[in-house]
């Protein structure tokens, strides 16, 4: 469906769409996460938590920032809204010029950046990324190689970006969701095929393979779309090319908040053997069911957001966002508890073996102890951000972001001298710091947009909330209780077991509950099966 179409529909119908774009995008990002997965135990497998998986991090962790500042969040949440607009008016010559300019901007800047992070390389290392890195003459100029190997990626990351931005406000999600599992298969690629001869450089050659396969995939749903022109400008004169830079310039700041918060974190567990390793794989473990959920409703939901701001529709997007906050509430508080008592037998199932440990599942089991505690806020800011950007207001999510990622750093600090002080392993308290910045985020982001929405349908959320929460519990208890009966079995019965009973748990009580969501999730899939006969 064109964004234009939504102009005559109600928001139920709105709501519908959105639902059906992200349980597409949702069993996409499911395959993704399966490569996701497979890559990191490949990685750890391969290399452990030791100093080669630790260069590497760190060093993929820089070609990141340098992604997310110039071509990350940044600009998708100042294009998508921008260029929506301009398809809702059926202005595709305007917004065609847009995408161009936006694309040789975002390539000439990331080509100057890269170049100059190429050349001072080994001070970025020292002086930024990994100091602790220093103390060891052979680590430090490892990082330095693997630096400058992938800053090729984020080049290509940022065109791969702005087209995924262009396809998805075409209302046009399958593709561009699997870009992500392109990008996966390059790192799978270069652990195969590259590490045995080339070490961990050939897993950096990887990223850079997984990022051209990452805009590659995504050709075919360009070339499909209406009216398509590039032009070789910079859209100097445009209005729209400034109206993304003005969304764009605080977003930016609160992109570079959230950057700088990573590099404090890389900074002080870089002195801590395997710190960096732990902490980034608990993260990414984390993220799989944030992204599966959080993330495929914002995908699907900004470009309906933006076109029902674009048409006066405040009330429908209200309606919108508030059955987008119920279905948040009502996957992610599962899922965070879930992943909190089965995280040891998954970490193990998943990542244990050849260079991976028993302390080295120690070390990730810890951490994400404390990352998973926050599954929740993170999905909840992933979806309340998305409606400020359809709103046109970076401002707002930004300030609020920069003042958590500040408070986070903090407590970064705060919280690794407590942890260390307990005689606990210190890095736990990085982990911890960063859950309780992002629920003060959360709910500061929630305060603004009910009072810029005149409402979020606040009895409705309390009662998914409050259904969510009772739900979890049932399900808390049955999965304590099949840890206890299966403590003996082997790890992948303990952990795929424990997934399995708390689905079926989990679902059972939503349906006892006559939870609405779940009654018409069910005859969705009842209607697509009669189809398909």
């Amino acid at each position: 469906m064109e964004s234009s179409e939504i102009d005559t529909i109600p928001v139920q119908s709105a709501n519908r769409q959105i639902a059906r774009a992200a349980g597409s995008i949702m069993l996409v990002m499911v395959l993704n996460q399966v490569f996701s997965l497979v890559s990191s135990m490949l990685i750890t497998r391969a290399f452990g938590t030791g100093a080669a998986n630790d260069t590497f991090f760190a060093s993929n962790k820089f070609a990141d920032i340098i992604y997310n500042l110039v071509a990350g969040g940044a600009l998708a949440s100042a294009f998508i809204p921008t260029f929506t607009t301009l398809l809702a008016r059926e202005d595709r010559m305007t917004a065609w010029k847009l995408a161009s300019a936006v694309a040789n901007w975002v390539t000439l800047i990331l080509v100057i950046f890269t170049s100059l992070s190429a050349v001072f390389a080994p001070w970025l290392v020292k002086a930024v990324l990994a100091p602790g890195f220093a103390q060891d003459a052979q680590v430090l100029e490892l990082t330095v190689r693997l630096l400058r190997i992938q800053l090729a990626a984020p080049v290509i990351f940022g065109i791969s970006g702005l087209l995924m931005g262009i396809i998805n406000s075409h209302q046009r999600f399958i593709l561009p969701a699997l870009a992500p599992c392109m990008y996966s298969l390059g790192k799978i690629l270069g652990v195969l095929f590259l590490v045995p001869s080339m070490g961990v450089s050939g897993l950096a050659l990887g990223v850079v393979i997984g990022a051209a396969m990452h805009g590659l995939i995504q050709l075919p749903a360009l070339l499909r779309l209406p009216g398509r022109k590039y032009e070789l400008t910079l859209g100097l004169k445009l209005p729209e090319v400034r109206e993304v830079v003005r969304l764009m310039a605080p977003r930016l700041l609160g992109v570079a908040s959230v950057q700088i918060n990573f590099l404090v974190n890389t900074n002080l567990a870089s002195p801590m053997q395997g710190a960096v390793s732990a902490i980034s794989v608990a993260f990414a473990l984390m993220l799989i069911p944030e992204a599966a959920i959080a993330q495929a409703m914002a995908i699907a939901a900004l470009p309906t957001f933006s076109t029902q701001v674009a048409k006066g529709r405040l009330e429908d997007m209200r309606g919108s966002l508030a059955a987008l906050l119920r279905g948040i509430l009502l996957l992610a508080l599962p899922a965070t508890v879930g992943l909190v008592m089965l995280r040891k037998p998954l970490v193990m199932l998943i990542y244990q073996g050849g260079q991976f440990g028993e302390s080295s599942t120690e070390m990730v089991t810890w951490a994400l102890l404390w990352y998973a505690a926050g599954l929740v806020f993170h999905s909840i800011v992933e979806i309340v951000s998305r409606a400020f950007y359809a709103l046109h207001d970076t401002k707002t999510p930004v300030f609020v972001g920069v003042a958590a990622m500040s408070l986070n750093v903090g407590m970064s600090f705060l919280f690794l001298s407590w942890f260390r002080s307990m005689g606990l392993m210190a890095f736990g308290g990085l982990a911890l710091a960063n859950t309780v910045a992002t629920a003060l985020e959360s709910l500061a982001l929630l305060i603004f947009m009910r009072k810029r929405l005149n409402g979020l349908e606040g009895s409705r959320l309390w009662n998914g909330t409050l259904v969510s929460a009772l739900c979890s519990m049932i399900m808390g208890a049955a999965l304590f209780g099949w840890l206890q009966l299966s403590h003996s079995a082997p790890v992948w019965l303990i952990g795929l077991g424990g997934i399995l009973v708390g689905v079926i748990v989990y679902g059972v009580a939503l349906l006892i509950l006559h939870v609405p969501e779940l009654t018409e999730a069910l005859a969705g899939v009842k209607r697509f099966l009669n189809r398909q006969r």
